[in-house]
């Protein structure tokens, strides 16, 4: 169940919208319709974009790490940052790109103004910032 921070859209205070993610790798779909859902009101290519990094981070929480684990999307008026928790301590990485993966990483870096992540003695957050300013050209 989605827990939220309510506040006036589109200013500048800080709206912050989680969702709990079951362990099971078919929760990307709800995952990505739950992002798409709050995300309608950015232009076409800002919205495909974060719902890409936002697949991306779930998946490689869904594949590499251990649950539980939850998807956040905090949001100001030109700005949008995506974390995504689990309790796996391995630090997350980019990894060469093959048939099996290794792409999801280097996605996040190219849709994103920056991306990292905060370890913890308990898990891992793994955060991209995407830069909502920029208009379509």
């Amino acid at each position: 169940m989605p827990t939220e921070q309510r506040t006036t859209p589109f200013d500048d205070s800080l709206r912050v919208i989680a969702l709990e993610v079951a362990d099971d790798l078919a929760e990307l779909a709800r995952v990505r319709a739950w992002a798409d859902q709050l995300l309608q009101d950015l232009p076409e290519d800002q919205r495909v974009d974060a719902l890409m990094v936002v697949d991306e981070l779930a998946a490689n929480a869904l594949r590499h790490g251990t649950p539980p684990r939850q998807v956040r999307l905090l949001r100001k008026r030109d700005w949008l940052s995506v974390e995504v928790d689990d309790t796996c301590v391995d630090p997350a990485c980019p990894r060469p790109a093959s048939a099996d993966g290794g792409h999801g990483l280097k996605l996040v870096s190219a849709m994103s103004v920056s991306w990292g992540q905060w370890q913890r003695p308990t898990g891992k957050t793994v955060w991209a910032e995407i830069d909502l300013s920029r208009t379509a050209g």
